[in-house]
Formats: structure tokens, sequence, C-alpha cells
């Protein structure tokens, strides 16, 4: 596999544990009886800040994977992998790097390197976007 099809499954997989990672500490909390299974919330906010930022990591995941996503499928259908595979890799790292700050804090420290990871994202997606479009 190319790297951009390498990164574009991590982050699909990236995405997928944070659901898993949801979706098993709320099993935990309904077979514990501390929630009533039909009592979680999308966002979780009845629930603790942790599962609150975890729905919103898994979400920001969702979010981005049309656009970041979308463009190293483009890429590697149109065989133009080689605009994107120099960068794929470090734009799964931003991606992980931002949901683990989203995990770990709510500091002003935490949020503006969440932000920061999440501008490289998008740094890289616009320059991808716009040499995929140049050819």
């Amino acid at each position: 596999m190319t790297p951009t099809l390498t990164a574009l499954t991590g982050f699909i997989a990236w995405t997928l544990a944070l659901l898993v990672l949801m979706e098993a500490l709320r099993s935990k909390l309904v077979l514990a009886k501390q929630v009533k299974a039909n009592a979680f919330r999308p966002d979780n906010a009845n629930l603790s800040p942790f599962m609150q930022r975890l729905a919103r990591a898994h979400a920001n995941c969702l979010e981005g994977l049309p656009i970041f996503g979308g463009l190293m499928l483009v890429a590697a259908l149109a065989g133009r992998s080689a605009v994107t595979d120099p960068l794929a890799y470090a734009l799964l790292g931003a991606r992980v790097v931002q949901s683990l700050l989203h995990l770990s804090s709510l500091s002003a420290t935490a949020v503006t390197l969440r932000f920061l990871a999440f501008t490289v994202q998008m740094a890289i997606a616009v320059y991808w976007a716009v040499r995929l479009l140049a050819a």
C-alpha cells in the first residue's frame, strides 16, 4: 500500500478506536447500572468531562474524514498519490496528536496545541487540494 492509503487506513482505524473506547466505557456504565442504556446523549453531555471530550474527539475525526480522507482517496484513485504520499503520515500524526490532546485536557495550553495540530492538517489539505487541482 502507498503511504497515502496506509495513512487513510490509519485515520479510519483511529476514528474506530475512539468509537470502540467510547462504547466500551458506555457499556461499563450500563453494566454497573450507573447509566441507563437509553440515557446516553450523542455528545455525552450527561457524563464525565473525559467522556464529553472523547465524544468530541471522535466527532472531530468524523468531521475531518471527508476532507482529509477524501483528498487522499482522490489522489489514490487518480494515480496521483505522489502528491499526498510525502505528507500523509504527517497528517495522520497531527490527527492523532489533536485527539490525544483533546482527551487529555481543556487547559489553554492543550487547546492551543490542539489547534496547532489541526492547523497542520488544514495546511496539508490546502496544499494537497491545490496540487491535485493544478494538474
